[in-house]
């Protein structure tokens, strides 16, 4: 049955009896809870036992038919909400492009937009998923746009519907092959789910792999502290593709020796090779940031030659580099090109390993020390001059 016609009106006794005649013994409890809880108007219990029966694995064939003839009858009674996450659940069902999209799209004009923005949204962001997944990366656009509009207006938003929108974004991000929208939207939806229990084994990798591929050839990303805290990294563990988490640390590290030890690996993902030129420069400009935040802020002028040696870069390709991170905004300073200096002001913000954390905290404990070594020799000659 189409879903964009107007379902017969529920006859609820024949409903049940068709149901019960034709579907597994294991699934009649539930039908003859919702002839009972329907019966009484207990939208709220009917709510989560269609939720129950949903979930079950047996209740598949069976889905699209209950939802389009039983809970079409009361749909405007029950959470709008609980109500698309059911109908988003069952659409997966429905292996007809067409019809999947209309079904969607059906629900979606059953949906009140300014009364259920939450549902709105999370209806919205499936349909432009279902749409990427058929190759209509144009629709898939507006869909997500539209949603956004809607979505950045809202406060405590579901967990589920951000998860939505951030899926569905970072999938289009990686269909286009735009690295560094990928990688944030990709970490924004890992932050809305439950990594260990909403994701397969085989995901798990998937989604560390890419954000690692995108940490690597994203244009503006020099900072993976915070993918590498994140615990979808560990998917990488023991697998053909650990060597991509060392080589995550290795640039976060900004080491240019363990770099060139992993470089032999990258013909394993060919567009690492085909990008050795950017990495390259990447991993240089990760070791002047790494070069400059280890050194103390009246310790930050630093000669061509210095930076050469840290960078591994002949002298007279220094200014380039520097150029870069300042264009970058990475680093903000000048340059004096007759002396060959480099003076750094300021580094940007980042998120720190543990170790460099440590690192900040042994500087932070030299600092009080130097202060009270002064305060120790001035306290005499202001407590005389008292």
């Amino acid at each position: 049955m189409s879903s964009a016609t107007t379902p017969p009106k529920l006859v609820l006794e024949e409903f049940i009896a068709t149901a019960l005649s034709a579907t597994p013994h294991a699934l009649h409890p539930y039908f003859e809870a919702f002839q009972t809880l329907h019966t009484r108007k207990l939208w709220h219990q009917l709510t989560q036992k269609l939720k129950a029966f949903f979930d079950e694995e047996e209740s598949r064939p069976y889905r699209v038919d209950v939802f389009e003839r039983f809970v079409r009858d009361f749909e405007a009674r029950i959470n709008q909400l609980r109500l698309v996450e059911m109908g988003v659940k069952v659409s997966k069902e429905i292996d007809n492009p067409q019809v999947h999209l209309a079904f969607l799209s059906s629900l979606l004009e059953r949906i009140n937009k300014e009364k259920s923005q939450e549902a709105h949204v999370l209806l919205l962001a499936t349909i432009a998923h279902t749409k990427l997944m058929y190759g209509d990366l144009e629709g898939t656009k507006t869909d997500m746009d539209a949603a956004w509009k809607i979505l950045d207006t809202l406060e405590a938003v579901d967990k589920g519907v951000n998860a939505a929108y951030y899926g569905v974004a970072a999938d289009y991000y990686k269909a286009r092959a735009e690295y560094a929208p990928y990688y944030k939207h990709s970490l924004l939806y890992l932050a809305c789910v439950d990594t260990e229990a909403e994701m397969t084994p085989e995901e798990r990798l998937g989604r560390a792999h890419d954000l690692g591929i995108s940490a690597f050839l994203g244009e503006t990303i020099y900072n993976f502290g915070e993918l590498l805290m994140h615990p979808i990294l560990g998917a990488l563990n023991g697998t053909p593709h650990e060597w991509i988490k060392k080589l995550l640390f290795t640039f976060n590290e900004g080491s240019i020796g363990k770099f060139e030890a992993l470089a032999p690996l990258f013909p394993q993902e060919p567009i690492l090779q085909e990008n050795y030129a950017f990495l390259r420069q990447k991993i240089c400009l990760m070791a002047l940031i790494e070069s400059v935040f280890k050194r103390n802020a009246d310790n930050r002028t630093m000669t061509f030659q210095t930076i050469a040696e840290e960078t591994r870069l002949p002298v007279d390709e220094v200014e380039h580099l520097v150029m870069k991170a300042l264009s970058l905004k990475l680093i903000r300073g000048s340059i004096d090109q007759v002396d060959e200096k480099a003076q750094i002001t300021w580094v940007q913000p980042r998120v720190l390993s543990r170790e460099q954390i440590g690192m900040l905290a042994q500087r932070l404990g030299e600092w009080v020390g130097k202060l009270n070594a002064v305060e120790q020799r001035i306290a005499p000659e202001v407590l005389g001059t008292a």
